[in-house]
C-alpha cells in the first residue's frame, strides 16, 4: 500500500494516466485489492497474465546489466534521462510475479482467471490499439506512453511492417492466450492448492 501510495503519483506526475493501462500496471493494482481482501481470484488473474512476461523482465534487466542485450524491454531502466528514483520504482517488475507466486500458493489458485485475465488483455489491447498512441507516434512528451501493450508491434519507436496492423493485432492476442496465458493456466493449476470457495 506504501509503495503504490508513491508510485501512483509519481507515474502519474511522469508517464501520464495512459502508463497505467499496460498488463503490468493493472497486474499490480489488482495485486495489491487482492492482498487487502486477501481474495484467491483477485490475486490469480494477474499471476495468469504476466509470471512468465515479468520472468523474461528479471531475464532482459540481468542480460542488460551484464553488458548484452535480449528483448530491450528493460532498456529504460538504463536511461540516464530518467531520474534513479524513476527508474527504481520500476522493480516491482522484479519482485511482482514472486510476490504473486507467493500469494497464488497461499490463497489458492482460482481457474476463473484464465478467463478473466483473456477478457481484461483484449480490453486493455484494443483500447491500446485503437485509442492511445501507436509506435513511433509524434507526442510532445518524450515521456508519454506509445504501443500500450506493444499492440504495434515490439518496437515502440516504429511499428512492425510483417502483417497489416490489425492482423498483427490478432496474432498478438493470439500468442499471448496460446503461448503465456493458457500454459501458466495449467501451471498454476497444478502445482498451487485450488481456490476455497466463501461459504
Amino acid at each position: 500500500t506504501a509503495f503504490l501510495a508513491v508510485l501512483i503519483p509519481v507515474y502519474w506526475a511522469n508517464y501520464g494516466p495512459t502508463n497505467f493501462l499496460y498488463f503490468c500496471d493493472v497486474a499490480l493494482l489488482l495485486t495489491l485489492v487482492g492482498i487487502w481482501k486477501e481474495d484467491a481470484l483477485l490475486v490469480s488473474l494477474p499471476a495468469v497474465g504476466i509470471l512468465i512476461p515479468q520472468a523474461l523482465w528479471c531475464v532482459d534487466f540481468l542480460v542488460q546489466l551484464c553488458g548484452g542485450k535480449l528483448t530491450g524491454m528493460t532498456g529504460y531502466m538504463f536511461d540516464g534521462n530518467r531520474s534513479l528514483f524513476l527508474r527504481g520504482l520500476s522493480f516491482f517488475h522484479g519482485w511482482l510475479p514472486f510476490l504473486l507466486f507467493y500469494l497464488v500458493r497461499r490463497l489458492g489458485y482460482e481457474k476463473r482467471a484464465l478467463l478473466g485475465w483473456t477478457t481484461i488483455c483484449i480490453g486493455l489491447c484494443l483500447t491500446a490499439f485503437f485509442v492511445l498512441p501507436a509506435a513511433g507516434a509524434e507526442l510532445p512528451d518524450p515521456n508519454i506512453p506509445r504501443n500500450v501493450n506493444y499492440v504495434f508491434g515490439m518496437d515502440d519507436a516504429k511499428p512492425q511492417e510483417i502483417l497489416p496492423p490489425l492482423a498483427y493485432l490478432g496474432t498478438w492476442l493470439a500468442a499471448l492466450i496460446g503461448l503465456v496465458f493458457v500454459p501458466t493456466h495449467f501451471l498454476l493449476a497444478k502445482i498451487c492448492p485450488p481456490a476455497v470457495k466463501p461459504s
